[in-house]
């Protein structure tokens, strides 16, 4: 008898533990495309400027991710993610030794009903949601606004530069479809620098009610030490962007404009605009089409004082995308891309040339866990 009361309490104990533990959530995407693109050839380089194979993520960027909260009591929890980006075309990414481990993002922190999310880690800007709500391939990588914010090298971008290390972030509750973020990003530069030193700050606010989406976002790099591997000037590189969509059923049209302003050597100044529909065909696909343009204004000049990058590209996407479930989508597309003499190399999949056309077309599938 006393045997069994002792069992009976030891497992009353481990229950209790059972409850009091975090709750997490395994999540991911795996997603593939075979591409093929062709362009102009570069100076210096001999045969087609050409890419055909298999990449990871053309759709939704493949990704392996934990997540968890734990009740505090009073409204109020401790919350962490932990995601890691996947090339599952050519096996790197997280367990690989090569590579070493992709972050995406790793934050932990504490959340209120009320109040908000304060959060310490590496993040998303405010930037990143913006982009990807207001483009009709939700910031794919074959997305117009993806491609030419990511040329410019903008941090308000549904890519890698929208993601800020050392960080603190505080986003606001959802008031009457309002939600605002702020980040702060140190630069941790090194031992004899201050924590400006490459800092980075950011301010988002969202407005999404009904059929309505309206974005504005304002980042700064500070103190910029450089750039593109071009010597910085210890200035700041400041970035604006307003993006709106509207849901008319039948189509939802988008749009969206953004400036750099670089006041350093570097001189990138560039602004980029997008415009884009989805529209809904059958039970369960959609039609999928952009149009966009990145302008440089850069005072950069060669050793005859002729300025080298002041003109623009221009870039179009076409897409398919067909959901065989909640999880599993297909997936076509075609980019058509223009660059001027004077303007940047862009191309998917580094085939992009200045002063040459090139065009990408993929096919792939994307399921989601």
């Amino acid at each position: 008898m006393q045997k069994k009361l002792i069992a009976l309490a030891i497992a009353g104990l481990a229950s209790g533990a059972a409850f009091a533990q975090t709750n997490v959530t395994i999540y991911g995407v795996a997603d593939a495309a075979y591409v093929y693109g062709q362009g102009g050839t570069p100076s210096g380089v001999s045969g087609n400027y050409k890419f055909s194979g298999i990449q990871s993520g053309y759709l939704s960027v493949s990704r392996l991710g934990f997540k968890g909260e734990e009740a505090l009591g009073n409204g109020l929890k401790a919350i962490f993610t932990l995601e890691y980006s996947l090339s599952i075309d050519d096996n790197s990414g997280v367990g690989n030794t090569t590579s070493g481990v992709q972050a995406r993002q790793q934050f932990v922190g504490l959340q209120s009903d009320k109040l908000g999310a304060a959060t310490l880690g590496r993040q998303y800007a405010p930037g990143y949601l913006a982009t990807v709500n207001n483009d009709p391939t939700g910031g794919a990588t074959f997305g117009t606004q993806s491609i030419l914010s990511n040329a410019g090298g903008n941090t308000i971008t549904p890519n890698n530069n929208a993601r800020w290390n050392n960080s603190m972030a505080y986003a606001t509750p959802n008031f009457s479809g309002f939600t605002g973020k702020l980040i702060y990003g140190f630069g941790e530069s090194g031992p004899q620098a201050s924590t400006s030193d490459n800092g980075r700050f950011g301010v988002g606010g969202n407005y999404s009610n009904g059929p309505l989406n309206v974005d504005l976002v304002y980042q700064t790099r500070q103190n910029v030490n450089g750039q593109f591997n071009l010597p910085g000037t210890g200035n700041d590189i400041n970035e604006y962007y307003v993006g709106a969509a509207y849901d008319f059923k039948a189509v939802k049209i988008m749009g969206s404009w953004q400036q750099q302003n670089d006041k350093n050597s570097t001189d990138l100044d560039n602004s980029v605009w997008a415009i884009g529909a989805s529209i809904p065909v059958m039970a369960a696909s959609n039609i999928i089409l952009s149009y966009g343009q990145l302008m440089w204004d850069s005072n950069l000049r060669d050793l005859a004082g002729q300025k080298t990058l002041n003109e623009s590209t221009d870039s179009a996407t076409l897409g398919w995308t067909t959901n065989l479930s909640k999880r599993t989508t297909l997936y076509a597309g075609y980019v058509w891309v223009q660059n001027d003499n004077r303007s940047s190399s862009v191309g998917l999949n580094s085939i992009g040339a200045r002063g040459e056309t090139n065009n990408t077309f993929l096919s792939g599938i994307r399921h989601t866990f």
